[in-house]
């Protein structure tokens, strides 16, 4: 399905403008100074999932180039809702008293309904080949800051485990920046809402992100 439902979806629409979301896993891990991966980089996924990704893409770019489809191909990275995201990772580890693996020393990440308005945004560009956009906050966060921020907020001292990388998963949204703007809420107001939300016992949807993991088997 990885293959044939994108495939069929351009053939049947192909008089529409698409948005299809990917993720910022086609990236390899990079280096953490050089800021993260650009859309012109080369895609060298790990893993299954991201490689299933790869594919995906891979069969859009195809389906558009054959059926003349208009394609915005959004890489995204880490949206964060109040009940799922980085964020509420790290806050959930933190007020259940639970390790956090810094090896995965920096992430991005951007609220959801930020994702949502440059994703719809996205189908205004939608080309033929397609466009790809990297769609994240501009923020390189440290896990360890962050963790140790989440931890005044909610007035536990996180467990920290492991040491930075010099590589991790991160993606350069100069492109996206230049098309749309910033995002509208920073990590910062993020950060503040998660922790208020956390210490509330906001519902959550138990599905984590995974973030730490750095061989691509999640």
């Amino acid at each position: 399905m990885t293959g044939c439902a994108p495939s069929l979806i351009c053939r049947k629409y192909r008089q529409s403008r698409i948005v299809a979301f990917s993720t910022g896993n086609v990236y390899p891990l990079g280096p953490v100074h050089r800021g993260g991966s650009h859309e012109g980089d080369a895609l060298s996924p790990q893993g299954e999932y991201a490689w299933a990704c790869v594919a995906r893409e891979r069969v859009l770019e195809n389906a558009s180039r054959t059926e003349g489809t208009k394609l915005s191909l959004v890489r995204l990275n880490y949206a964060v809702d109040l009940r799922y995201g980085v964020l509420v990772d790290i806050a959930q580890h933190i007020a259940a008293g639970e390790p956090i693996d810094v090896s995965m020393g920096y992430v991005n990440v951007i609220w959801q309904g930020d994702a949502n308005a440059q994703a719809i945004r996205a189908l205004t560009l939608a080309s033929s080949p397609p466009l790809a956009i990297n769609v994240t906050g501009p923020e390189r966060l440290s896990v360890r800051e962050t963790a140790k921020r989440l931890g005044t907020l909610l007035g536990t001292a996180p467990r920290l485990e492991g040491s930075e990388a010099r590589d991790a998963l991160l993606s350069d949204t100069s492109l996206a920046q230049s098309l749309f703007g910033l995002p509208t809420v920073s990590s910062d107001v993020l950060i503040d809402w998660v922790a208020s939300w956390v210490a509330r016992g906001g519902t959550r949807l138990g599905k984590a992100t995974k973030f730490e993991v750095r061989d691509g088997r999640f």
